[in-house]
């Protein structure tokens, strides 16, 4: 008799099975934490542990109009090494110069790294920099390439050298200022960049009533040299911004960037990172609507499989 009640026992349990398959639902429900998880990895809400490479973003390149006349190949071969020992310092030193070759074969070359990356980060970037020169610039004598957080820069033995404020390249935002106090604001923290960088390593970095500002010499300045080679930055992006709310100067021997924030500077934000609070806010607000509509999805299903059950 006991048997007899198993068997049937076991009969009903595998024409439930049979009916649930049949109507696409589990045998066994999932719980709600369980589909959530599920729904919130297809959207990609968990965020990404791989790091930001931000720092390898191209800024501009400078390439010689004259070519290296290299029948022989003298000149590629000089200029192999010298990229393979500056990339190969920079895993552990954030600017350094190397020479490869001889007499008027001889190239110069030069790196940095901006002050606030680690060494791996500082390799990593510079290591982009060799293939970059020889994409963009071919075989031209002298070439440097920026990206926003290196550069890498190289001259044949006789090139004519420019002054260390020398203009290479800027750029200035759209966006004008509205509000009032924005140059006060911008002065005051151009002030504290320009005593930053001279009495520290040539690098500073900091925030004033919304105003981030970032500033750096070549790694060979002196402090009152580097000094004046940034205060002449300062000036400079003045005079080609205006009010722009962000703006960068790139001189030979140094750079600087600002951007102001009327509504405060976001946290973990950089003057190259180009993100706003606007955007940040739209990703979040539209996150949670996806979220709440998936969830409200989920407790739909959850609903219709509780009454297929109490139906059945």
């Amino acid at each position: 008799m006991a048997r007899r009640r198993q068997v049937g026992r076991k009969t009903e349990i595998e024409r439930e099975k049979k009916h649930s398959t049949k109507m696409g639902l589990p045998p066994k429900p999932l719980s709600l934490l369980s589909l959530s998880l599920t729904f919130l990895t297809i959207l990609g809400f968990f965020p990404s542990a791989k790091p930001s490479t931000d720092f390898t973003n191209l800024v501009y390149k400078g390439c010689a109009d004259q070519k290296f006349q290299d029948p022989s190949g003298v000149y590629s071969k000089t200029l192999k090494p010298l990229f393979d020992s500056l990339v190969s310092q920079s895993s552990t030193k954030n600017f350094s110069t190397a020479t490869s070759g001889e007499g008027q074969s001889s190239i110069t070359g030069l790196y940095q790294c901006r002050g606030d990356l680690s060494n791996s980060q500082c390799y990593t970037c510079v290591g982009k920099l060799p293939d970059l020169c020889t994409k963009l610039c071919g075989k031209a004598i002298a070439a440097r390439v920026q990206l926003s957080g290196c550069y890498m820069r190289y001259e044949v033995a006789g090139f004519k050298q420019v002054t260390a404020t020398e203009l290479l390249y800027k750029v200035c935002g759209s966006t004008q200022a509205s509000q009032s106090g924005f140059e006060e604001k911008r002065d005051t923290t151009f002030g504290m960049m320009e005593k930053g960088v001279e009495g520290g390593d040539g690098f500073y970095t900091g925030t004033y009533e919304s105003v981030y500002v970032l500033g750096q010499c070549e790694g060979d300045m002196g402090g009152s040299d580097c000094g004046d080679c940034v205060n002449t930055a300062v000036e400079r992006v003045k005079t080609e911004c205006g009010d722009s709310i962000s703006g960068q100067i790139y001189l030979h021997k140094c750079y600087i960037s600002y951007s102001y924030y009327p509504t405060g500077v976001p946290s973990q934000s950089s003057a190259e990172s180009g993100q706003s609070t606007e955007k940040t806010v739209a990703l979040v607000v539209g996150g949670v609507a996806a979220l709440g509509f998936g969830i409200a999805c989920l407790m739909f299903v959850r609903t219709a499989f509780k009454k297929h059950h109490s139906n059945y």
